[in-house]
């Protein structure tokens, strides 16, 4: 067998907003490099785009998610705020949870799933999710 099945927890919140995996990836992303912008553009997508998200996520929570200091002299940034760190932890958690309680299942897919030589070729040599744009 040439791949895996992978699973993608995702929560959709009142109003349609939805937390996953492309969230926790720009959450995990700004607190590596304390920027929004640097964040978004590792993982290909405009500055406006992760803004947008980031502020979304902060609307989502009674607590803000990312901090955010404004530009200037010293430059700008972002940080994870600590109910921001709690939530990414639990995410991944979640994650973690969720690909063990579906383990089996997910190998008896993989050993019946039908692997045409086209979709081999095809197939992304990386494991990573790209968040769509």
């Amino acid at each position: 067998m040439t791949g895996r099945i992978r699973t993608n927890l995702r929560f959709t919140f009142p109003g349609g907003a939805p937390l996953s995996h492309g969230k926790a990836q720009l959450m995990e992303l700004i607190r590596e490099t304390g920027s929004i912008r640097q964040a978004a553009q590792r993982m290909d997508m405009s500055y406006r785009r992760g803004w947008l998200l980031a502020d979304e996520l902060n609307h989502l929570f009674i607590e803000p998610v990312i901090a955010t200091k404004h530009g200037g002299k010293s430059g700008g940034g972002a940080a994870l705020t600590p109910f921001g760190e709690e939530l990414l932890t639990r995410f991944r958690a979640m994650e973690a949870r969720t690909a063990e309680a579906l383990r089996g299942d997910l190998a008896w897919m993989e050993v019946n799933m039908r692997v045409d030589e086209a979709e081999t070729e095809a197939a992304p040599a990386s494991d990573s999710d790209q968040p769509s744009r």
